[in-house]
């Protein structure tokens, strides 16, 4: 998969009814908007912010009303946090990335660690059964994880960068016509958020606000959890409540 990210913030649809009111080239704007948001969020789990994407950072915009609470208050901790010309963000934020992810300098040796397999095995090992599903899933789609990411597939960061992929395919589809192909890939995305990314990520954006010191870091945990709520109810509103069938099928 692509480790390209785009550092662009857009507004999303502030509500799943508005995506059902649509045309077909609004919501594909709208799954290009949905897949920088998957970017930015890949990109900062993935490495420590350089000076490089911390000026790209700076240039962003931050809503102050996304139509969802949880993301408001990310916004606003972040671009707080990144407004602060008290703090020497590049050091700041690379200890607190070593510590909120890593478990550097936690007597405990615990951390808020950003694998699937941590958080859904019994052991709390890496490399466990999570890691070999999102593979599948992974390869089913036609995607294998590039050489250029050394972290394992049930990784957030790969997780996240797989959504961006079916967003960018899902707004392809729609800009083409192709109305059936892209309400395949909305249910390939409906299923895997609800098989994998949410059943985990609660719990592991807990950590992150329990072992992270900066508000950055804070602030990029609420956004998570918004953002994440805002696609759980959009792509319900678009393919149906997948409660009972939420299979991440391949999509040809």
């Amino acid at each position: 998969m692509s480790d390209t990210a785009d550092t662009t913030m857009l507004d999303t649809v502030d509500t799943a009814a508005e995506a059902e009111e649509l045309t077909p080239a609004e919501l594909a704007a709208e799954c290009e908007a949905r897949a920088a948001t998957y970017a930015l969020l890949s990109r900062l789990y993935n490495l420590e912010v350089d000076e490089k994407y911390l000026n790209a950072l700076k240039e962003m915009l931050y809503p102050v009303e996304s139509g969802n609470e949880l993301m408001n208050e990310g916004h606003y901790h972040i671009a707080k946090y990144l407004s602060n010309s008290w703090v020497e963000p590049l050091t700041d934020l690379s200890v607190d990335y070593g510590r909120t992810f890593l478990g550097s300098g936690i007597d405990t040796y615990a951390a808020a660690y950003p694998f699937e397999s941590v958080y859904t095995s019994e052991r709390r090992l890496l490399m466990a059964d999570a890691r070999d599903e999102v593979l599948a899933i992974y390869r089913a789609n036609g995607l294998d994880k590039s050489d250029k990411w050394t972290v394992g597939e049930d990784h957030i960061s790969v997780e996240l960068e797989f959504m961006r992929i079916l967003c960018l395919r899902a707004a392809r589809a729609l800009s083409e016509g192709d109305m059936d192909r892209a309400f395949r890939l909305f249910k390939t995305q409906q299923g895997f958020l609800e098989q994998h990314i949410c059943i985990w990520t609660p719990v592991f954006t807990a950590d992150i606000r329990r072992f992270s010191n900066t508000s950055f870091y804070q602030g990029i945990a609420e956004l998570t959890d918004g953002f994440l709520q805002t696609e759980t109810d959009l792509l319900a509103s678009l393919v149906g409540d997948n409660s009972e069938d939420a299979d991440a099928e391949a999509e040809a």
